[in-house]
């Protein structure tokens, strides 16, 4: 069985988000989730990420590529981790491909 970590999100709350993004007909890259910060600490906090091994801004970018896929493939749909123009952190439902191909995220998903 696959067993992935994540975190602080609830996929309940993301899968309603998603579903709402959809009904309103965005198109392009949709902020889901906006954490009104960019300071590492505080989104180490906010999503629970205490096993961050590189205390850095790229660790940490790498941990939430890796939280960013995990939760693609339990909710079988593009997401990924950027920062906005204010530089805070958010959470995007990517509708036109920036994150992983959800063909593949799709064909590992059957086989979770």
């Amino acid at each position: 069985m696959l067993e992935a970590k994540i975190y602080g999100l609830c996929l309940e709350r993301l899968r309603h988000q998603i579903k709402k993004a959809k009904e309103r007909g965005i198109s392009g890259d949709c902020l889901l989730e906006g954490y009104n910060t960019g300071d590492i600490d505080e989104i180490i906090d906010i999503l629970e990420i205490y096993d961050l091994e590189e205390r850095s801004i790229e660790g940490l970018m790498q941990k939430l590529d890796d939280l960013a896929y995990s939760v693609s493939l339990l909710t079988q749909e593009k997401l990924f981790f950027d920062f906005t123009e204010e530089g805070h952190l958010g959470l995007y439902l990517s509708l036109n491909g920036k994150a992983a191909d959800l063909d593949t995220i799709e064909e590992i998903a059957v086989f979770a």
